[in-house]
């Protein structure tokens, strides 16, 4: 998961010849502030009114799609009916897929997790078929620890 550096965002949006304002360093620092979460448009308006009161919840919309392009947020979907965003890849510069999740389907928890398993089925990919991949997203539906992840494996034994 992408760490929130403040100056790295920055240099980015001044990078691509956009103006660094207020309204994006806040939506920024909103996701940054909650990394291990993945906030709703409405709950990041929320959190950056509390700083920038005037803001509107159509300005935090642009500013997502934004800040989105650049990869500086990421847009997720768990299949819930809501879009969420997290901290996106450009500020790890390490060109690394993002994290995948796993999603219990008993309580909804979302558990990010940065391993990154399918390189060699990648590899295989353009070695057969030519296609190279560049990034891809994994999502599993179980059951978490605390709804009985372990024990309903138990009693399927």
């Amino acid at each position: 998961m992408a760490f929130f550096d403040k100056g790295k965002a920055e240099q980015l949006l001044k990078r691509k010849g956009l103006r660094v304002t207020r309204q994006r360093t806040a939506v920024l620092e909103a996701i940054g502030s909650r990394p291990r979460e993945h906030l709703t448009a409405e709950e990041i308006f929320e959190l950056v009114k509390v700083d920038c009161p005037d803001i509107g919840l159509a300005t935090v919309y642009r500013t997502i799609q934004l800040l989105g392009s650049l990869h500086l947020i990421d847009r997720i979907n768990f299949d819930d009916g809501f879009v969420r965003y997290e901290m996106g890849s450009a500020l790890e510069g390490t060109g690394k897929h993002r994290h995948h999740h796993l999603i219990c389907i008993k309580c909804g928890r979302v558990i990010s997790f940065q391993d990154d398993l399918l390189e060699e089925l990648e590899r295989k990919i353009a070695a057969t078929t030519g296609f190279r991949v560049v990034n891809h997203e994994v999502k599993l539906y179980g059951y978490c620890v605390e709804c009985g992840g372990d024990l309903i494996e138990e009693k399927r034994e």
